[in-house]
């Protein structure tokens, strides 16, 4: 909460300061993966009248109670064509996606989409992951210089991994990767516009 009550001072400070102009960037954080305790970061550029282009980034570094772990870095690059005018209502996306993860130790989480996610509890999964997906999305305005943006995305990823057989000190098992196909994103973004 402390960190949204200081970003959202910053951006308050900076609307009073700039001036008003057709928005041309923005930068926001995707609350969804804030309730995961996973740090992210996105930034919005102007390609065309109707074509923006989005970065987003995504961090985990935590290892939480009784060695549970779902550790993660990823980066999210995206075209998006807006339907109407960029930065407000409907609007169609392409995205690729690719980072590494540590995960294990996790109880309760079911399988879905060809994935065995109840895996998790019995073993600890390190590798690395790549694919591609399509969304779709919409921007509600809120202000001049505020957006709340919210997007689902379908897509791929392919996954190499090592697999370990204790989630807190075994030793490798196995080495394999995994065809994924499914959700690929997930976002309600608070979005600040310049």
């Amino acid at each position: 909460m402390k960190k949204y009550l200081i970003l959202l001072s910053v951006f308050g400070a900076m609307s009073l300061v700039t001036p008003a102009h057709a928005q041309k960037w923005g930068v926001k954080s995707n609350i969804l993966y804030d309730a995961t305790t996973s740090m992210n970061i996105g930034v919005e550029f102007v390609l065309s009248d109707k074509w923006t282009f989005d970065l987003s980034g995504n961090y985990n570094p935590w290892t939480f109670s009784d060695n549970k772990k779902w550790k993660h870095w990823f980066v999210q690059p995206e075209v998006r064509y807006w339907t109407c005018k960029r930065f407000g209502g409907h609007f169609l996306a392409a995205h690729l996606w690719g980072g590494v993860y540590n995960a294990g130790n996790i109880n309760g989480i079911p399988d879905f989409f060809g994935t065995k996610f109840s895996n998790l509890k019995d073993h600890r999964y390190e590798g690395w992951f790549a694919g591609a997906g399509v969304a779709y999305g919409y921007a509600w305005m809120l202000g001049r210089h505020w957006n709340l943006e919210a997007e689902i995305g379908i897509g791929y990823a392919y996954t190499s991994y090592d697999k370990y057989m204790c989630p807190r000190c075994g030793s490798k098992v196995g080495s394999g990767h995994h065809n994924y196909f499914g959700p690929t994103k997930a976002a309600i973004n608070l979005v600040y516009l310049f």
